[in-house]
C-alpha cells in the first residue's frame, strides 16, 4: 500500500515537473511559428532529415522522431545528431552544432508533443 501512494506522489511530482519546463516553441494555428523553430524546420528541410525520418517526422528506414522526442532528453538528442549512432545507422552531422541543431529541436520537439502539424511551417507575424 506504501510503495504504492509513494509510487503515485513520485509520478505525480515529476509530471508537475515536465509540464513547468517552458516549450522550447512558440505556435500557434498549428503551423505559425516563431523565428527560431522556424530556422530548425529550414534545418529539418537543408539536412534532408526525411530521407530517413520520413517527411512528417513519423518514420521510414530511421526511427519515429516523434516517438524518439517523447522518450530521450534534449541532451540525449544533440548528442546523437551530432556525434551520430553507427551502430543503428545514424550518420554524425557535426555541421548542425549550435543554434543549428538547437533550433532543430525546437521545431521536432513542438512535432512531438502534437503542437505542430505536419504541414509546412510558417512564420509568425
Amino acid at each position: 500500500m506504501i510503495r504504492k501512494h509513494l509510487a503515485t506522489v513520485v509520478l505525480a511530482v515529476l509530471a508537475s515537473s515536465a509540464m513547468a519546463q517552458e516549450a522550447p516553441y512558440t505556435v500557434a494555428e498549428g503551423n505559425k511559428v516563431d523565428a527560431k523553430t522556424m530556422k530548425g524546420w529550414k534545418t529539418w528541410r537543408q539536412a534532408a532529415c526525411e530521407r530517413c525520418h520520413g517527411a512528417h517526422q513519423e518514420g521510414m528506414v530511421g526511427p519515429s522522431l516523434i516517438d524518439s522526442l517523447k522518450a530521450i532528453s534534449k541532451d540525449e538528442f544533440m548528442k546523437t545528431v551530432l556525434d551520430g549512432r553507427a551502430e543503428k545507422g545514424m550518420p554524425p552531422h557535426p555541421f548542425l552544432k549550435g543554434e543549428k541543431v538547437d533550433a532543430l529541436y525546437s521545431y521536432l520537439k513542438g512535432r512531438s508533443d502534437g503542437k505542430i502539424g505536419p504541414e509546412r511551417v510558417q512564420p509568425m507575424e
